[in-house]
């Protein structure tokens, strides 16, 4: 059996299945746990020109895309472009930005064998392309997601050397603006890209259980969502410590406003009883 070829790539942060699969005369309404997988007839209406009767398209929830046996550019951009009709939030000349290459190889052997660009099974599962898209399609998300939290990191270190130099006071909008984008992050990778949701074939099969187990081991799936999560715990503690400061600068401005003017009400109480106003 030829090996089987994946290609993922992560293109935006939400794609409405529904709307594909209302499009596409799938009568099915699917949840964020499962992909809509674009095969058969079905592909070949999006993309007529297609010969390639084992090309599949896996189209995830959180944003990522995997096509299995991907043979040329033109496939991808037929999806693409396909995808966009839905969703024209999704830039296109930023797709193969995140982007990830994989293989799977049947060979007779004692045990599954992994590594960096392929994965070794003794014996071909129909669940193994699913899980494996499953697990480059989150990888993929993860790297996207990563980047914008280093983003947020860089504005953050921005607004720390700001306060190195005395300039304390940071207004509501940008606070505002900053913890918007780290709400929003925590949303994208804590729960869209629903890290540690398996696939349901994994509670019925011991097998498919296993093999998931070890792919996203593997891909660090759970280490690098523990480390994502981490930093966005850091992230809230740096924006309480920015908004107390900005709230204690103030205060401290209004404080001294009605000292001032109580200053000044008393210089002119003084000044009405030296006489020199009326």
């Amino acid at each position: 059996m030829k090996p089987i070829t994946f290609k993922a790539f992560a293109i935006t942060n939400e794609i409405d299945l529904n709307k594909i699969a209302i499009h596409c005369g799938i009568p099915k309404k699917f949840t964020w746990e499962e992909p809509l997988i674009l095969k058969g007839n079905v592909l070949h209406s999006i993309l007529p020109n297609n010969r390639n009767d084992s090309l599949q398209v896996l189209i995830f929830s959180f944003g990522s895309i995997v096509f299995i046996n991907h043979l040329n550019v033109d496939e991808k951009n037929g999806i693409f472009n396909f995808i966009h009709s839905f969703e024209p939030d999704i830039n296109l000349l930023d797709v193969g930005r995140y982007v990830d290459d994989y293989s799977l190889h049947i060979k007779e052997s004692e045990a599954i064998e992994l590594n960096d660009e392929y994965v070794v099974v003794p014996k071909y599962e129909d669940f193994y392309p699913e899980l494996i898209s499953t697990v480059l399609a989150k990888s993929v998300a993860l790297e996207k997601t990563e980047e914008q939290l280093g983003n947020i990191l860089d504005k953050l270190e921005n607004m720390i050397d700001r306060l190195e130099k005395g300039k304390l006071r940071i207004g509501n909008k940008e606070l505002a603006r900053t913890t918007s984008k780290i709400v929003r992050h925590e949303y994208n990778t804590l729960a869209y890209i629903m890290i540690l949701d398996k696939p349901d074939i994994t509670w019925t099969s011991h097998v498919a259980g296993e093999f998931y187990d070890q792919m996203q081991e593997f891909f660090e799936l759970k280490d690098r969502y523990t480390i994502l999560k981490n930093k966005t715990e850091i992230l809230y503690s740096i924006m309480d410590g920015f908004s107390n400061i900005s709230h204690s600068m103030r205060g401290l401005f209004v404080e001294w406003i009605i000292v001032i003017l109580i200053l000044f009400e008393i210089v002119l109480t003084l000044l009405e009883i030296a006489g020199v106003l009326p």
